[in-house]
């Protein structure tokens, strides 16, 4: 049974990265010391596997299923893991959903399937089928993926209640709506039980993560706490327990990070982190499998910058300190 079956899906989630070698091949070693690394940090609630984070994109059912039994042997036993379902068809989807419960995964997180793009908002029984397909092939709970309603993927507000009523393994959303009235909307009406129960709306909204958590979010679900999850704690704590000072301090430290992750074009996010975990000594190198390309020196000195205004030292400047 899961542990979010008896307790809220909420806190501070981290989505972690995936290391490669120079052929392109997943390295379990340098996956797991990530894994590890992150899983280290006090005031986790869970860990997400096979999301965007970890180009889940680019992945076999057979490498995603690998990675969850890996990640599952390495911190399991500490804490929830969270395993995403990105497929284009439902049962493809049911498929994956079922692999993750055998394996262990405490939850679900649903992406919206790429065959809704063209007009599926029009259809909202498409995005009921598909959660209900997912349910009926597993008990585990779920949190809906909600992308910006400009993508065509972003499900509308009434198909969103619609879907939290007719499928109650749905906890959470992880709100990527970046509209901050429909997030307000969100976390007001999800969290205050508008659909007939409480979901917990999880911020994804990295990239202005103060003001969103200061909506009132319950939690967040973020790729950026791969790299910061300890700012990322810290900065949750502090608006949760209404210390504007502590939080704009943590804020100023991650400002500089979220400029440089977040700048167009905004598909190199997690490449950026990539980037950043090597700057920092964290993990040997930072290979992403095409269509993701290598960034450039210019862009990989300007996060070094951004680490150093952040007071994360890369590697290098710890180096000559100790010297």
């Amino acid at each position: 049974m899961s542990v979010f079956n008896s307790r809220p899906l909420d806190g501070v989630i981290p989505a972690t990265l995936l290391a490669f070698d120079e052929e392109m091949a997943i390295d379990e070693a340098a996956s797991r010391k990530h894994l590890r690394d992150v899983a280290a940090t006090d005031g986790l609630s869970a860990i997400t596997v096979n999301g965007h984070a970890s180009e889940v994109h680019a992945c076999s059912f057979d490498e995603q299923q690998r990675i969850l039994e890996f990640c599952m042997d390495e911190a399991g036993d500490r804490l929830p893991l969270i395993n995403g379902i990105y497929a284009d068809g439902s049962l493809q989807a049911a498929r994956l959903a079922s692999m993750a419960e055998a394996a262990g995964a405490s939850a679900l997180l649903v992406f919206p399937p790429n065959s809704m793009i063209m007009g599926g908002q029009l259809r909202p029984e498409m995005a009921l089928t598909h959660f209900k397909t997912i349910a009926d092939a597993t008990d585990l709970p779920m949190i809906v993926f909600q992308y910006p309603q400009i993508s065509g993927q972003g499900y509308p507000f009434e198909t969103l209640l619609r879907m939290i009523q007719d499928v109650p393994s749905i906890k959470a959303i992880k709100d990527w709506s970046n509209d901050a009235m429909l997030h307000e909307r969100h976390i007001r009406s999800l969290q205050g039980g508008e659909a007939g129960r409480a979901v917990t709306v999880l911020t994804t909204h990295s990239s202005w993560l103060m003001a969103s958590l200061s909506m009132g979010a319950n939690g967040l679900l973020s790729g950026a706490g791969s790299v910061i999850p300890e700012l990322q704690v810290a900065l949750f704590q502090a608006v949760k327990a209404g210390d504007l000072p502590t939080a704009q301090a943590i804020n100023d430290r991650i400002y500089p990070l979220a400029q440089a992750f977040y700048t167009p074009p905004f598909l190199d996010m997690h490449n950026r982190m990539k980037e950043c975990l090597v700057l920092l000594g964290r993990q040997p190198r930072a290979v992403v499998r095409p269509p993701l390309m290598k960034l450039t020196e210019a862009e990989i000195s300007r996060l070094g910058q951004a680490l150093s205004a952040a007071g994360l030292a890369p590697a290098d400047a710890v180096s000559d300190a100790a010297e």
